[in-house]
């Protein structure tokens, strides 16, 4: 395992604003984990110039449904844009606790798209 590796955590995220074709920087991300209380945040962080979080929450996490959810709103708001959606959440399985979960976002003011990234 190299440095960066080591260093990142279980799961991270990148958006890219499809509108503009540009990284979307300053979008606060929020990764919570579903447990018998209920969902339960286990870190913060707002996404660096080139859109990326790789220091989302834990180094490692259990199996489970984890949601991160982004404040798009925000992001569209600083540059004076409307958007249809003020906020993204999206929900997802980890079923094997080796494997690094990568959660990318592709953002315009009224649509978005994700897929399991590597």
């Amino acid at each position: 395992m190299d440095e960066q590796t080591a260093e990142r955590s279980h799961i991270t995220t990148h958006i890219l604003d499809t509108g503009t074709g540009r990284p979307a920087s300053g979008v606060k991300a929020t990764l919570e984990a579903n447990s018998a209380s209920g969902w339960q945040e286990i870190g913060s962080q707002i996404t660096d110039v080139d859109g990326r979080i790789k220091h989302l929450g834990p180094t490692q996490v259990e199996i489970g449904r984890y949601r991160i959810s982004f404040e798009t709103g925000d992001y569209f708001g600083k540059q004076g844009t409307e958007t249809f959606f003020p906020a993204v959440s999206i929900e997802f399985y980890v079923s094997d606790v080796a494997e690094h979960y990568h959660v990318p976002l592709l953002i315009s003011p009224f649509a978005y798209s994700t897929y399991r990234g590597s």
